[in-house]
């Protein structure tokens, strides 16, 4: 039932499971059914039809059977380029395709092996960095007095994924981060870069009590002009200056392969035509995910359809590299996982999910940047006006669990006090942004430090609970519902127990204090993390889970490792093992591992 005062456009996302997909299970016909069964699962290929009478006819039971069978509407077929289409030809010994995260630390490992590579990157530019990445046990570690149970950070890693993980693979960016920081460390500090580690895990998490590693590094600094320096166009900076640099505005088409069905190059789309890259020793897939790619959202993810408001990621991560690997004979992860942060504020009454037509780029309701304070435990309500949830969790908890409420939404109301209140909730990871702005601006009104979400309608400001149960749109009884649990949320903060879901009293706060404050989050989504399917050393795998020779993938459009969300308490871990598995598989392509 619709609250009283809001606009149903909210259609919830499919709800099929999801299926582990390789190019062979899709084109062979009765044997693609059987492929399906054996994982068990649907989730990125068409439904079957649902049967409307106890007896199928024999043509709905066809019917059915075509429909299982059929190759999903986001992947295609690889297109068909005659030779004669082909206008250049380049010759390399190591094709890197991407020129994000992990290709630029791919390249400027091959760039000191000395290997003769290319770098092709779609875009006119290198893409952004991601700052702070996770390793273990680095030397900055040892310096602050701290330790990782190795152990114990892979059972917790793949306690997240519930299981669903390679943790042989997740052994390897484990055991190799350390020796990654030592490698880029003298690259980023040389170039003005210093790291600063983070070691202050000594507090509880909230919710479950996850556990916390000592594992974030984190490097900034400004060039000799004050500009701010990135990681990424360090390592450019870097390459260019051992005489490499990035073939720029390549779109990646396809993969070429022998009759083997070994990689040894790739076709792309330049500016004057196709260009055809063979590459001696491989190619490494470094393209990212699909953040930009609504039908593979849709069919992959279908929780980003449920619960998102905003699309944080790059708009050219449209899934290009995880196709061609699947083209290609590669199998895709099972399971998605989404990187989804509780941040995504919109105006009352907008809804979550994809609103992009067939063939647009995905777009979401929220179009403003990031809004941090999502992530604090403030009390939080859907639509009918009552919680839901626990809201010290992890920051992709509060919109799963909205995703099973009308909009996809969730509410998140404070009073005056806020600047208190963050400091003592005491929030990990870039959540902790918002305490370090709010004591940065200890002496200036709330009004101004967000007056541009005000000025926007992302917040909304009252002088009185019932006013801003007004303004963010409740009427009738979701307004009753709302004011009396104001109420009891009072109660809770005075008798310093959270009767309802358990919060932890330190985390508990009281709105009394005038003014109050609301705003509308749904999920903003950074980035896809489940991809074509590797083993240890970045090989990709086939529907038999053996490696596809010439062929290799790291960083978002690599798999493997996540399931249903992002770890985020294992701060960095994504961009960790990112940098980490790039290097590893450039040097198991030249034989530079022993």
């Amino acid at each position: 039932m619709m609250a009283p005062g809001f606009t149903n456009r909210f259609t919830g996302g499919n709800n099929h499971a999801e299926q582990g997909l390789s190019r062979r299970s899709f084109l062979t016909g009765a044997a693609a059914t059987g492929a399906l069964a054996a994982f068990g699962l649907a989730g990125c290929a068409p439904q079957a039809k649902a049967e409307t009478s106890g007896d199928a006819t024999k043509a709905d039971a066809a019917e059915t059977k075509a429909d299982a069978s059929a190759e999903p509407d986001w992947l295609g077929s690889a297109p068909d380029i005659a030779a004669g289409d082909i206008k250049e030809t380049k010759q390399t010994d190591l094709l890197i395709i991407g020129a994000g995260n992990s290709g630029m630390a791919a390249a400027a490992t091959a760039a000191d092996l000395g290997i003769d590579f290319m770098l092709c990157e779609k875009s006119g530019s290198i893409q952004r960095s991601r700052h702070w990445f996770g390793a273990i046990n680095t030397k900055y570690t040892e310096a602050a007095g701290a330790h990782v149970d190795e152990g114990r950070l892979l059972n917790e890693f793949s306690r997240y994924a519930s299981g669903q993980c390679d943790q042989r693979v997740i052994r390897v960016w484990i055991k190799e981060s350390a020796s990654v920081v030592d490698w880029i460390d003298p690259i980023l500090t040389q170039a003005g870069m210093t790291c600063a580690f983070d070691n202050d895990i000594d507090h509880e998490t909230g919710g479950t009590s996850f556990e916390l590693f000592p594992m974030e590094h984190y490097y900034s600094g400004n060039d000799a002009a004050g500009e701010k320096l990135e990681r990424n166009k360090v390592l450019l900076s870097y390459i260019n200056d051992k005489g490499h640099d990035v073939t720029y505005n390549h779109k990646l088409i396809k993969l070429v392969q022998d009759d083997a069905g070994k990689v040894t190059g790739a076709i792309f789309e330049a500016d004057g035509g196709y260009v055809q890259v063979n590459a001696a020793k491989g190619v490494l897939l470094t393209t990212g995910g699909y953040t930009s790619n609504a039908e593979m959202l849709r069919a992959c993810n279908p929780m980003v359809d449920r619960c998102v408001t905003l699309q944080y990621g790059s708009p050219n991560n449209v899934g290009e590299g995880i196709k061609a690997g699947i083209w290609a004979g590669a199998q895709k992860d099972s399971i998605g996982a989404p990187m989804i942060f509780d941040r995504g504020a919109v105006k009352p009454g907008e809804n979550a999910g994809i609103i992009s037509g067939p063939g647009e780029v995905a777009t979401f309701a929220g179009t403003d940047k990031q809004f941090n304070l999502g992530s604090q435990p403030l009390m939080k309500v859907t639509r009918d006006g009552k919680r839901f949830v626990n809201e010290s969790t992890p920051y992709d908890f509060c919109c799963f669990a909205a995703a099973e409420h009308e909009g996809g939404v969730f509410c998140q109301v404070f009073d005056s006090n806020l600047k208190e209140d963050v400091k003592r909730f005491s929030t990990i990871g870039c959540s902790r942004q918002t305490q370090q702005l709010l004591a940065k601006e200890a002496d200036t009104p709330l009004d101004e430090i967000y007056a541009d979400q005000l000025e926007k309608g992302t917040m909304v400001k009252a002088d009185n609970v019932e006013e801003l149960a007004d303004k963010l749109g409740f009427q009738g009884e979701a307004k009753e519902a709302f004011l009396t649990e104001v109420e009891k949320y009072n109660g809770f903060y005075d008798a310093q127990e959270d009767a309802d879901f358990g919060k932890e009293a330190y985390r508990l706060s009281e709105l009394r204090t005038a003014p109050f404050y609301g705003i509308w989050y749904g999920g903003s989504l950074l980035t896809t993390v489940d991809g074509l399917r590797i083993n240890e050393d970045m090989q990709v795998l086939n529907a038999e889970s053996q490696p596809i020779e010439g062929l290799y993938a790291a960083g978002d459009c690599s798999g493997s490792i996540f399931g249903n969300n992002y770890p985020e308490y294992i701060v960095g871990c994504a961009c960790g093992r990112t940098i980490t598995f790039a290097r590893h598989a450039v040097r198991h392509m030249v034989g530079d591992l022993s």
